[in-house]
């Protein structure tokens, strides 16, 4: 099992080969974070596509703090993408630790619980860097190239499917972690985010369905 990945090193193909085979790693975390990682990458393509054009000069602002945004949470998600795959690793490797006598059983239990711990904090990110760049893609809808209004919808639907896929991680691992205030403050983050991600991507599939610019944003 690889345990020091680094996906965005890998092709397209050599990811894909990876995702598909019979190892656990990569696996949905890090397939997450990679979706994640595409969304920003076409936000980033949006804002240069407008930026420094006559017809969207109102909207420089927006332009420049979404490509800002947008760089640093796509990089940010393809290092979340190995740190998944190694949280995963250390996971299932405290899961096989021996269990034959207490003390053997106890110091199985309390790595699981470390393990589980990083393999919720990590989709947690995930979900964290997603909304942000669904933030951005919602204020650039109406404030951006409209040639590339589409961009910006698959751009809202990838962070929002991966959102929803890291939330999926953070959910089933919660429960090994044995830390009742951190499970309670997770749930309750994640259901802020999903929500605002669900209502962020409504908003800009409407915008993009409208085809027309609005107002710039108050400074």
């Amino acid at each position: 099992m690889e345990t020091d990945p680094r996906y965005g090193d890998l092709t397209l193909s050599e990811f894909d080969e990876q995702l598909a085979s019979a190892e656990p790693v990569p696996g949905g975390g890090s397939a997450s974070a990679i979706a994640g990682s595409m969304a920003g990458s076409l936000l980033a393509m949006v804002s240069r596509l407008s930026k420094d054009r006559p017809k969207y000069a109102a909207f420089a602002a927006t332009h420049a703090r979404a490509l800002l945004v947008a760089e640093e949470a796509r990089r940010r998600l393809l290092h979340l993408a190995d740190d998944d795959a190694r949280a995963y690793a250390a996971f299932s490797a405290a899961r096989k630790m021996a269990r034959e006598t207490a003390e053997e059983q106890a110091a199985r239990d309390a790595a699981t619980r470390v393990a589980a711990r990083e393999a919720s904090e990590v989709p947690l990110a995930v979900a964290r860097e997603c909304a942000r760049i669904i933030d951005e893609v919602e204020a650039m809808a109406g404030r951006s190239n409209l040639n590339a209004s589409s961009d910006l919808e698959v751009a809202a639907r990838l962070a929002a499917a991966a959102a929803r896929g890291a939330a999926a991680n953070v959910m089933i691992n919660l429960p090994m972690v044995g830390d009742e205030d951190f499970h309670g403050a997770a749930v309750l983050e994640l259901s802020r985010l999903l929500e605002g991600v669900d209502r962020s991507a409504a908003e800009v599939a409407q915008r993009v369905a409208a085809g027309t610019l609005r107002q710039p944003e108050v400074a």
